[in-house]
Parts: C-alpha cells; sequence; structure tokens
C-alpha cells in the first residue's frame, strides 16, 4: 500500500462543482488518502465542510492528519510532486484500464507516495503528458467520485475496507450492526 495518497482536483468550479469536489475530497479521505489539494475557483466552503467531518469522524489516516488546501496553478503542483518522488496518476476515461495498467502501478509502490489526478473541466493536454499513468475505470461518461473509489480501492486491494480499516481518531465512530444505527463516542 502507498504510504502517501494525495488526491489532486482539477478546476474546480462554483457552484456547478460544489457537491462533486466536496465527494470527492470525502471518498479521498474515508480510502486512505493523507490530503486533498483542489485548483480552479477557491471554494472557502468546500474547505471548511471537510474540516468539520475531520475533527467530528477523525482524519488521522496511516499517522497523519488529512489536509485540504487550495492551489492556482495545477501544473506546478504535479511537477512539484513528481519532483519529490510522487507517482502520478490520472484518472481519465481516455486511459487505458486500470485492470492491464495495475500490476505497473504496483511496481511504482517502492516510492511509496502517489498523487492521483481527478479531473472537473476540460483537463490540459501537459497533465496527460506529465502523468505516469493515464488509468481509465470504464472508457464511459462515468462520476469521478466512484472512478476514485474503485481506483483506490484496486490500488489499496481493499485493505482500506477490512474489518479493522483505517482508524480515524475522530470524535464520534459508527459500531456495525445488521439493522438500525449505532454512533458512539470514540474511546480510543
Amino acid at each position: 500500500m502507498f504510504m502517501e495518497i494525495t488526491i489532486l482536483r482539477l478546476g474546480h468550479r462554483l457552484p456547478r462543482d460544489e457537491r462533486i469536489s466536496t465527494h470527492v475530497a470525502l471518498v479521498a479521505r474515508a480510502f486512505g488518502a493523507s490530503s486533498f489539494v483542489y485548483s480552479g475557483q477557491i471554494d472557502h466552503g468546500l474547505e471548511e465542510s471537510i474540516e468539520r467531518i475531520c475533527e467530528s469522524w477523525g482524519g488521522s489516516v496511516n499517522g497523519s492528519l488529512f489536509s485540504v488546501c487550495y492551489e492556482k496553478n495545477p501544473l506546478s503542483v504535479i511537477k512539484k510532486f513528481k519532483k519529490s518522488g510522487f507517482v502520478i496518476l490520472h484518472l481519465t476515461m481516455y486511459g487505458v484500464s486500470i485492470t492491464s495498467a495495475l500490476e505497473k502501478i504496483k511496481i511504482s509502490k517502492e516510492k511509496e507516495k502517489l498523487l492521483i489526478i481527478v479531473g472537473s473541466e476540460k483537463v490540459p493536454g501537459e497533465v496527460y503528458q506529465l502523468a505516469d499513468y493515464n488509468i481509465s475505470i470504464t472508457n464511459q461518461p462515468h462520476s469521478e467520485v466512484a472512478a476514485l473509489a474503485i481506483a483506490l480501492d484496486r490500488i489499496q486491494e481493499g485493505k482500506e475496507l477490512s474489518e479493522k480499516g483505517f482508524d480515524f481518531k475522530g470524535k464520534i465512530k459508527i459500531v456495525p450492526t445488521e439493522k438500525g444505527k449505532k454512533i458512539v463516542e470514540n474511546q480510543s
């Protein structure tokens, strides 16, 4: 499993992408990413929403606190991460199937750091060139939220969904039940 995973959301647009970008960040956090970076229009509401979730439900994944930040220039972010030794994975319906690329991605785990790029508006051609992998979940129109969840699950081989999952160290947590809902104050 990669030790550090960052999600870069390209081209966030207000009000069009408010819910989708928030859901991309929530999936990133729940599936083990350590940070969420977004570009496009700055959205303090998005940042505050994710910070509130982390405050209540926890935000510590693999020992680091989940963070959210805005970056104006996504290409410079990608170049900076690449220079820092991150594997760059771009989720795009134009890419090769994640199934066929999975073995190559697993070999890249030696670097232990992964940047996953999730688009919004038209993605600049340079992103495709900078990425180590242009990966598709399907070559049909679909949700970037679903694509990110599937990609994180496949890359981490389902470990994030195990009984133990991640200990987010939140104030509250869910006690799994077959019927009903049970939320408790976290004692750990």
